[in-house]
Protein backbone atom coordinates (compact mmCIF):
# COMPACT_ATOMS: atom_id res chain seq x y z
CA UNK A 1 0.00 0.00 0.00
CA UNK A 2 2.83 2.37 0.89
CA UNK A 3 4.58 1.51 -2.37
CA UNK A 4 1.51 2.40 -4.41
CA UNK A 5 1.13 5.68 -2.53
CA UNK A 6 4.78 6.48 -3.22
CA UNK A 7 4.36 5.66 -6.91
CA UNK A 8 1.25 7.83 -7.18
CA UNK A 9 3.11 10.71 -5.57
CA UNK A 10 5.89 10.35 -8.13
CA UNK A 11 3.37 10.24 -11.00
CA UNK A 12 1.72 13.43 -9.75
CA UNK A 13 5.09 15.14 -9.38
CA UNK A 14 6.08 14.07 -12.90
CA UNK A 15 2.81 15.54 -14.18
CA UNK A 16 3.51 18.86 -12.43
CA UNK A 17 7.06 19.01 -13.78
CA UNK A 18 5.86 18.21 -17.30
CA UNK A 19 3.13 20.85 -17.09
CA UNK A 20 5.63 23.48 -15.92
CA UNK A 21 7.91 22.71 -18.87
CA UNK A 22 5.03 22.93 -21.33
CA UNK A 23 3.83 26.23 -19.86
CA UNK A 24 7.27 27.85 -19.97
CA UNK A 25 7.79 26.68 -23.55
CA UNK A 26 4.36 28.03 -24.46
CA UNK A 27 5.10 31.45 -22.99
CA UNK A 28 8.59 31.83 -24.39
CA UNK A 29 8.11 30.31 -27.84
CA UNK A 30 4.47 29.33 -28.39
CA UNK A 31 2.77 32.66 -27.71
CA UNK A 32 4.98 34.76 -30.04
CA UNK A 33 4.39 32.23 -32.83
CA UNK A 34 0.62 32.34 -32.26
CA UNK A 35 0.60 36.15 -32.27
CA UNK A 36 2.45 36.27 -35.61
CA UNK A 37 0.11 33.62 -37.06
CA UNK A 38 -3.00 35.49 -35.93
CA UNK A 39 -1.72 38.77 -37.35
CA UNK A 40 -1.15 37.09 -40.70
CA UNK A 41 -4.63 35.57 -40.60
CA UNK A 42 -6.23 38.94 -39.88
CA UNK A 43 -4.48 40.34 -42.95
CA UNK A 44 -6.03 37.76 -45.30
CA UNK A 45 -9.05 38.39 -47.50
CA UNK A 46 -11.30 36.63 -44.99
CA UNK A 47 -11.01 39.58 -42.61
CA UNK A 48 -9.20 42.45 -44.34
CA UNK A 49 -11.23 44.93 -46.44
CA UNK A 50 -14.01 42.45 -47.08
CA UNK A 51 -17.29 43.79 -48.42
CA UNK A 52 -20.19 43.02 -46.12
CA UNK A 53 -22.25 41.96 -49.12
CA UNK A 54 -19.93 38.97 -49.47
CA UNK A 55 -21.60 37.34 -46.47
CA UNK A 56 -25.13 37.68 -47.86
CA UNK A 57 -26.87 34.51 -48.99
CA UNK A 58 -30.21 33.80 -50.60
CA UNK A 59 -32.68 32.25 -48.18
CA UNK A 60 -34.23 29.88 -50.73
CA UNK A 61 -37.69 31.00 -49.64
CA UNK A 62 -39.66 32.28 -52.66
CA UNK A 63 -42.38 34.91 -52.42
CA UNK A 64 -45.72 33.32 -53.34
CA UNK A 65 -47.78 35.07 -56.04
CA UNK A 66 -50.37 37.52 -54.70
CA UNK A 67 -54.01 36.52 -54.74
CA UNK A 68 -56.20 38.21 -57.33
CA UNK A 69 -59.00 39.87 -55.48
CA UNK A 70 -62.35 40.25 -57.22
CA UNK A 71 -63.70 42.55 -54.56
CA UNK A 72 -63.63 46.32 -54.61
CA UNK A 73 -60.41 47.87 -53.36
CA UNK A 74 -62.04 49.63 -50.42
CA UNK A 75 -64.56 46.95 -49.64
CA UNK A 76 -64.60 45.89 -46.02
CA UNK A 77 -63.60 42.27 -45.51
CA UNK A 78 -66.47 40.17 -44.23
CA UNK A 79 -65.88 38.48 -40.93
CA UNK A 80 -66.18 34.72 -41.15
CA UNK A 81 -67.35 32.69 -38.24
CA UNK A 82 -65.29 29.64 -37.29
CA UNK A 83 -68.29 27.39 -37.86
CA UNK A 84 -68.49 28.61 -41.46
CA UNK A 85 -64.83 27.87 -42.03
CA UNK A 86 -65.24 24.27 -41.00
CA UNK A 87 -68.23 23.74 -43.33
CA UNK A 88 -66.25 23.48 -46.61
CA UNK A 89 -66.23 27.23 -47.19
CA UNK A 90 -63.52 28.74 -49.37
CA UNK A 91 -61.47 31.71 -48.13
CA UNK A 92 -59.73 33.92 -50.65
CA UNK A 93 -56.20 35.02 -49.73
CA UNK A 94 -52.51 34.76 -50.54
CA UNK A 95 -51.16 31.27 -50.72
CA UNK A 96 -48.25 30.65 -48.33
CA UNK A 97 -45.88 27.82 -49.20
CA UNK A 98 -44.04 25.66 -46.67
CA UNK A 99 -40.49 25.91 -48.07
CA UNK A 100 -41.26 24.60 -51.57
CA UNK A 101 -37.57 24.64 -52.57
CA UNK A 102 -36.47 22.47 -49.67
CA UNK A 103 -34.47 23.39 -46.57
CA UNK A 104 -33.04 26.80 -45.80
CA UNK A 105 -29.25 26.34 -45.59
CA UNK A 106 -26.95 28.02 -43.11
CA UNK A 107 -25.00 31.01 -44.33
CA UNK A 108 -22.05 29.31 -46.04
CA UNK A 109 -19.55 32.22 -45.99
CA UNK A 110 -20.13 32.69 -42.27
CA UNK A 111 -20.12 28.95 -41.58
CA UNK A 112 -16.73 28.69 -43.29
CA UNK A 113 -15.48 31.62 -41.23
CA UNK A 114 -16.77 30.07 -38.00
CA UNK A 115 -15.02 26.83 -38.94
CA UNK A 116 -11.81 28.88 -39.24
CA UNK A 117 -12.24 30.81 -35.99
CA UNK A 118 -13.37 28.08 -33.58
CA UNK A 119 -10.02 26.20 -33.38
CA UNK A 120 -8.32 29.43 -32.27
CA UNK A 121 -10.95 29.95 -29.57
CA UNK A 122 -10.37 26.43 -28.31
CA UNK A 123 -6.58 26.91 -28.31
CA UNK A 124 -6.92 30.08 -26.23
CA UNK A 125 -9.10 28.25 -23.69
CA UNK A 126 -6.64 25.34 -23.48
CA UNK A 127 -3.58 27.59 -23.28
CA UNK A 128 -5.18 29.74 -20.57
CA UNK A 129 -6.02 26.63 -18.58
CA UNK A 130 -2.41 25.43 -18.88
CA UNK A 131 -1.02 28.75 -17.64
CA UNK A 132 -3.55 28.80 -14.82
CA UNK A 133 -2.39 25.41 -13.53
CA UNK A 134 1.28 26.38 -13.99
CA UNK A 135 1.00 29.48 -11.80
CA UNK A 136 -1.13 27.60 -9.27
CA UNK A 137 1.69 25.07 -8.85
CA UNK A 138 4.18 27.93 -8.43
CA UNK A 139 2.35 29.55 -5.51
CA UNK A 140 4.28 28.72 -2.31
CA UNK A 141 2.82 27.75 1.02
CA UNK A 142 1.21 30.48 3.09
CA UNK A 143 3.64 32.37 5.32
CA UNK A 144 3.76 35.72 7.10
CA UNK A 145 5.61 38.45 5.26
CA UNK A 146 7.55 38.56 2.00
CA UNK A 147 4.35 38.02 -0.01
CA UNK A 148 4.88 40.64 -2.70
CA UNK A 149 5.83 37.99 -5.24
CA UNK A 150 2.80 35.93 -4.26
CA UNK A 151 0.52 38.90 -4.89
CA UNK A 152 2.01 39.18 -8.38
CA UNK A 153 1.25 35.51 -8.94
CA UNK A 154 -2.35 36.00 -7.78
CA UNK A 155 -2.89 39.06 -9.99
CA UNK A 156 -1.50 37.21 -13.01
CA UNK A 157 -3.64 34.19 -12.20
CA UNK A 158 -6.76 36.38 -12.02
CA UNK A 159 -5.97 37.85 -15.44
CA UNK A 160 -5.52 34.39 -16.94
CA UNK A 161 -8.81 33.18 -15.45
CA UNK A 162 -10.55 36.22 -16.94
CA UNK A 163 -9.14 35.42 -20.38
CA UNK A 164 -10.21 31.78 -20.07
CA UNK A 165 -13.80 32.75 -19.19
CA UNK A 166 -13.97 35.31 -21.97
CA UNK A 167 -12.69 32.82 -24.54
CA UNK A 168 -15.23 30.21 -23.45
CA UNK A 169 -17.99 32.81 -23.88
CA UNK A 170 -17.05 33.17 -27.57
CA UNK A 171 -18.50 29.70 -28.17
CA UNK A 172 -21.79 30.79 -26.65
CA UNK A 173 -21.83 33.83 -28.92
CA UNK A 174 -21.62 31.60 -32.01
CA UNK A 175 -24.47 29.35 -30.88
CA UNK A 176 -26.65 32.38 -30.11
CA UNK A 177 -26.14 33.60 -33.67
CA UNK A 178 -27.52 30.38 -35.17
CA UNK A 179 -30.50 30.43 -32.80
CA UNK A 180 -31.31 34.06 -33.60
CA UNK A 181 -30.97 33.49 -37.34
CA UNK A 182 -33.23 30.45 -37.22
CA UNK A 183 -35.94 32.47 -35.48
CA UNK A 184 -35.84 35.22 -38.10
CA UNK A 185 -35.75 32.73 -40.98
CA UNK A 186 -38.84 31.05 -39.55
CA UNK A 187 -40.53 34.46 -39.66
CA UNK A 188 -39.54 34.79 -43.31
CA UNK A 189 -41.09 31.40 -44.04
CA UNK A 190 -44.27 32.39 -42.21
CA UNK A 191 -44.51 35.88 -43.68
CA UNK A 192 -42.64 35.71 -47.02
CA UNK A 193 -44.10 39.00 -48.30
CA UNK A 194 -42.56 41.09 -45.50
CA UNK A 195 -39.17 42.33 -46.69
CA UNK A 196 -38.18 43.56 -43.24
CA UNK A 197 -37.66 39.99 -42.05
CA UNK A 198 -35.44 39.25 -45.04
CA UNK A 199 -33.49 42.43 -44.37
CA UNK A 200 -33.17 41.43 -40.71
CA UNK A 201 -31.46 38.19 -41.75
CA UNK A 202 -28.91 40.10 -43.85
CA UNK A 203 -28.27 42.57 -41.03
CA UNK A 204 -27.76 39.72 -38.57
CA UNK A 205 -25.29 38.04 -40.94
CA UNK A 206 -23.32 41.26 -41.29
CA UNK A 207 -23.29 41.70 -37.52
CA UNK A 208 -22.01 38.16 -37.04
CA UNK A 209 -19.22 38.75 -39.55
CA UNK A 210 -18.08 41.81 -37.60
CA UNK A 211 -18.37 39.83 -34.38
CA UNK A 212 -16.14 37.09 -35.76
CA UNK A 213 -13.58 39.68 -36.83
CA UNK A 214 -13.67 41.16 -33.33
CA UNK A 215 -13.30 37.69 -31.81
CA UNK A 216 -10.14 37.07 -33.83
CA UNK A 217 -8.78 40.47 -32.82
CA UNK A 218 -9.56 39.76 -29.17
CA UNK A 219 -7.86 36.35 -29.35
CA UNK A 220 -4.73 38.00 -30.76
CA UNK A 221 -4.92 40.77 -28.14
CA UNK A 222 -5.37 38.29 -25.29
CA UNK A 223 -2.32 36.32 -26.38
CA UNK A 224 -0.36 39.59 -26.47
CA UNK A 225 -1.54 40.70 -23.03
CA UNK A 226 -0.87 37.30 -21.43
CA UNK A 227 2.58 37.10 -22.98
CA UNK A 228 3.37 40.63 -21.86
CA UNK A 229 2.25 40.25 -18.23
CA UNK A 230 3.95 36.87 -17.76
CA UNK A 231 7.26 37.83 -19.39
CA UNK A 232 7.46 41.04 -17.37
CA UNK A 233 6.89 39.17 -14.12
CA UNK A 234 8.43 35.82 -15.01
CA UNK A 235 11.11 36.01 -12.32
CA UNK A 236 8.59 36.75 -9.56
CA UNK A 237 6.16 34.14 -10.87
CA UNK A 238 8.81 31.40 -10.77
CA UNK A 239 10.42 32.57 -7.51
CA UNK A 240 7.91 34.64 -5.55
CA UNK A 241 10.03 34.62 -2.39
CA UNK A 242 13.71 35.42 -2.26
CA UNK A 243 15.80 32.95 -0.30
CA UNK A 244 18.70 35.40 0.06
CA UNK A 245 18.16 37.36 3.27
CA UNK A 246 21.26 39.46 2.63
CA UNK A 247 19.55 41.08 -0.34
CA UNK A 248 17.36 42.99 2.11
CA UNK A 249 20.34 44.90 3.45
Amino acid sequence: MEINCYENTNVVQDYKDSLKQKAEHLIIKGFPEKIVKLNELLETSNFQNRDLSDVHQDLNIPVPPPAQSVNEPNAKRQRIDSSEVSSNSTIEGTRVYALPNGTVPCNKPLSDLIHLVKPHIRELVEDSNLLKMWISFMIPKIEDGNNFGVSIQEDTLAEIQSVESEAAAFFDQISRYFISRAKIVSKVAKYPHIDDYRRAVRELDEKEYLSLWLVMCEIRNRYCSLHDIVIKNLEKIKKPRSSNADSLY
